[in-house]
Parts: structure tokens; sequence; C-alpha cells
């Protein structure tokens, strides 16, 4: 008896300390039911503290790594994280044209939870032009969406709304806003945007300093469960209830002496 799980693509970068990038994605993706496979595009020298380098793998590698990939596996979702640089934006863009899955999830990332740049500015109108338009949906967090429009961050639920507004501006199909950053909300709030509509999924804050790796971990979720055929609703609904679970396991684990890592198989 043969078997076949979706198998969803993670485009992004290593992150050494296991907490983040594509290792968080692999893990995401595993432990929500899908087949996980990658295109490395960088790889980061980073723990639970800081990054401390950043090596941006060249084109043609790069490219061999999206060629390998498509030419034999039927991918059913991809998720695009952290790439770097414009020429490597427009390489992965080039690459989603030509190629066309399913479902593409793009997370912009653009800063760590400890503040460390990356991705160039200058890298940022690429992104904006060549990527998001290709999205089913984008996760940016409060930072990466306030870059994304050029508004401030905003310190509170009651400046929320004209950031809503400027990012449903945007050419993509969905945004899924993460409101993580507002630390003295009593819940964590996020916000989908879908066909001119605004749908809040939000669970109670989890008071934990092991957050490293939530975007990517979230993001990946998302792009396994459309891959697997739900709903975009459902599937943001699915993948919101992993991550609130996979903080809450992590709250017990004791891994570095920075920000740690969540719990990815918390249903082990």
């Amino acid at each position: 008896m043969h078997s076949s799980k979706a198998i969803i693509l993670s485009i992004a970068t290593t992150d050494s300390g296991g907490g983040a990038g594509i290792q968080a994605d692999i893990k995401a993706i595993s432990a929500t039911g899908g087949y996980a496979c990658s295109v490395i595009a960088a790889i980061t020298a980073q723990n639970t503290q800081r990054v401390t380098a950043v090596h941006l793998l060249p084109q043609d590698i790069i490219r061999a790594q999206l060629d390998a990939i498509f030419s034999d596996l039927p991918v059913a979702a991809v998720k695009v994280g952290m790439l770097g640089g414009a020429d490597t934006i427009n390489l992965v863009a080039d690459a989603l044209e030509a190629y066309r899955p399913r479902h593409l999830v793009v997370d912009p990332v653009m800063v760590s939870a400890n503040g460390d740049i990356l991705l160039a500015p200058e890298a940022v109108d690429s992104l904006k032009q060549r990527l998001l338009p290709l999205a089913d949906v984008i996760t940016p967090n409060l930072p990466e969406a306030a870059s994304l429009t050029g508004l401030p961050v905003p310190a509170s639920l009651s400046e929320i709304e004209p950031l809503i507004g400027a990012l449903e501006a945007l050419e993509c199909r969905a945004v899924l806003l993460k409101g993580g950053f507002l630390q003295q909300e009593p819940r964590s709030p996020d916000w989908l945007l879908h066909n001119g509509e605004v749908r809040c999924f939000d669970t109670p804050r989890v008071i934990t300093p092991n957050t490293h790796g939530t975007g990517c971990t979230l993001s990946s979720a998302l792009a396994s469960y459309l891959g697997q055929g739900l709903e975009l609703e459902l599937a943001v609904a699915s993948a919101k209830h992993y991550i609130e679970k996979a903080i809450e396991a992590g709250t017990r684990l004791k891994i570095g002496q920075g920000r740690g890592p969540v719990e990815h198989f918390f249903a082990r």
C-alpha cells in the first residue's frame, strides 16, 4: 500500500540555532501533517540571542534547488521566508511565475524578534512589486506591515485601523496581520484581510520568553494546511491554534540563553 502527503516547500534561510528559518519550517510542516522540502536562499549564523553573520547563496545554486524540487515533486504549497536581497527575491519570483504552485504564503521577513535587520531596505520594493502580487496570503508582523506601508508601528489596538486600510491597498490577495508585538494586550490578535472583509483571530497571550521562530512557524503551518486542502479561513484558524499550543508547550523548554524556540512537536 502506498500513501501520499501534501508536499510543502519552504524557500527561506537557515537558522543554525534551530528555532527559526528553514529548521522551524520543516518542523512545523512535519508536525501539521505535510511533507517538508526546502530551498535554501541564505545561511545564517545565529542562536537564541542574535544573528552574527548572513551568507547569501549564489544565484545559480538557488535556481538549481528550485528546479530540482519542481521538476520532480508535486508541490502543493510554497512558503517563502527570509530571502535577504533583491536579486534573490527576483530569482524566486521568476521561478514561482514559471512553476505556478497552487498555494503561496509569503512571510515578509525583515526584522528578527531580537531586532536584527534581515532584509536590505532596497530589497523591500522588489518584495512588494514581484512577490506580494503572486501570494495567496502574506503574513507580516506589525513592524513588517509598517515597513510595507510606510506607516508607524502601532503601539495599541486603537492604532491598528489605519494600518489595516493601508495593507488592503497592497497588491496581494489576502493579508494575515500578526499582532503579537502588542505585548500590553491580554490577548494575542491576528487579523485576516480577505475579499474586503476583516476577521480577527485571537487567543489568550502566553507570557514567555520563548518566542523565537513564531512567525516562521505560523506561516509554515498555514502553508501546510492550505496544501492539505483547507480553505483560507479554516487554514488560518488551524495555524493559529497550532502556534498557540506550540508557544504554550515551549514555556517548559530551556534552550539557549536568549529567546528560546517554541515546541513544534507538542502533540507527541
